[in-house]
């Protein structure tokens, strides 16, 4: 199921989900030690499991009485071709342009005028 984008990137735009999300990328975890790093509730940290899961960025199956989360990488997919969209142009090295340009109009200053 591909989730829309603005649903993946506000789910992202939380730096405790994307705690969460890097805790993930080692092992499946049972909630509560999801929970143990984080200085907020377990109630607080099952709302950003919530938008994990809406995300689908995050799965929760419960094995036995404990609730397991799991990440789903294949939910960043989309994300991560749009973002990689913008990876296309190389950043200016404004030092470089400035330095180019220098030598360009001293290269046109010193030629003869055309009449």
């Amino acid at each position: 199921m591909v989730m829309p984008l603005d649903t993946v990137f506000a789910a992202l735009g939380d730096p405790t989900r994307r705690s969460i999300l890097a805790m993930l990328l080692e092992d499946d975890m049972a909630v509560t030690d999801v929970a143990e790093p984080f200085e907020m509730s377990l109630a607080a940290i099952s709302k950003h499991l919530g938008v994990l899961t809406a995300a689908g960025l995050i799965s929760q199956e419960k094995r036995g009485r404990v609730k397991w989360c799991k990440l789903e990488p294949d939910a960043m997919r989309e994300a991560s071709i749009w973002m990689q969209s913008f990876g296309q142009f190389e950043a200016v090295n404004l030092d470089d342009f400035e330095r180019f340009l220098a030598v360009e109009l001293d290269d046109h200053a010193s030629e003869p005028a055309e009449d």
